[in-house]
């Protein structure tokens, strides 16, 4: 790094537990859910301009390239708070797939949050980022942290925890989008079945790896699978091909498989890989990143 120049990593969440509370006066849902960091990040370079305006490229399509891309409102957000009167380019290398349930957009925020703050010399702790990045998404301020949290209210409150057991992931996405925004709305709080975030909490804590494939919950699969075929098609299928345990990340449409054995990984892998493009093989990152530079 030069002091004009940065590169951050931002890495891709799962949701091992998801539970929605209700509908708040806000119009946001409350929401309990527990969050960990997988090994597929995307990067966020960042570098100073003169002038005072923000630049936004990236080599993945779909992605905004204007004020709707969280990285550019994070960027705004520095420079109105602050009084910053210069300028960044940000380039986003995509690795992590757009609108799949894996925070892509909220964890490049969080990247360009955490590196502006040092290139600008802004001074600010973590947790003073996570605070800012609460006004951007729900999920800019556990991705500012990285490693394994309980999040709650909207999203913003984090409560860290240790790392769940390690283990391969395997990540599958079809080729379709979902609206998060159309999954809560269609979401029926009152009938679903919650699950259990302390049984969750207790085998992370434990380093139980059955019990943390056992308590996986996500109530918004309620709404995604009947809609989305090709979601629980995955879904289905991981199971069918041994995975330890399954399910939807965030409001989908990725679909996650946890295993113990990288043998068992590579022959789901291959039988994935037939009908669904997007697959990936990633390790649990699950601490928090100190080192969050390239």
């Amino acid at each position: 790094m030069n002091d004009n120049k940065i590169s951050i990593k931002a890495p891709a969440k799962i949701n091992l537990s998801l539970d929605v509370l209700g509908k708040r006066e806000d119009g946001y849902h409350e929401v309990k859910m527990i969050m960990t960091t997988v090994d597929l990040s995307d990067r966020v370079e960042l570098t100073l301009l003169e002038e005072n305006r923000i630049t936004i490229e990236s080599t993945g399509g779909f992605v905004p390239l204007d004020q709707r891309n969280l990285a550019y409102q994070a960027a705004l957000l520095l420079k109105k708070t602050f009084g910053i009167k210069k300028g960044v380019g940000i380039h986003i290398a995509k690795n992590i797939p757009v609108a799949a349930g894996l925070a892509g957009g909220s964890s490049d925020a969080a990247a360009a949050l955490k590196g502006l703050n040092e290139i600008w010399k802004l001074g600010l702790s973590l947790d003073e980022l996570a605070v800012l990045g609460a006004k951007i998404g729900s999920d800019v301020s556990f991705c500012v942290y990285g490693g394994t949290a309980i999040a709650s209210g909207r999203g913003e409150h984090i409560q860290h925890i240790k790392a769940p057991p390690p283990c391969w992931v395997l990540l599958a996405k079809p080729p379709i989008g979902v609206s998060t925004a159309e999954v809560y709305r269609r979401l029926d709080t009152k009938t679903i079945d919650h699950p259990d975030i302390e049984a969750m909490v207790h085998a992370i804590e434990t380093n139980d790896y059955e019990g943390v494939c056992g308590q996986l919950g996500n109530v918004l699969e309620t709404v995604t699978l009947p809609i989305y075929p090709e979601v629980k098609q995955i879904k289905d299928q991981m199971h069918r091909l041994g995975a330890d345990g399954v399910l939807m990340s965030g409001s989908g449409p990725t679909v996650f498989g946890l295993f113990q054995h990288e043998s068992r990984v590579n022959r789901v892998y291959n039988g994935l890989r037939g009908f669904c493009h997007e697959v990936y093989a990633v390790r649990l990152l699950g601490e928090g990143q100190e080192d969050f530079k390239y």
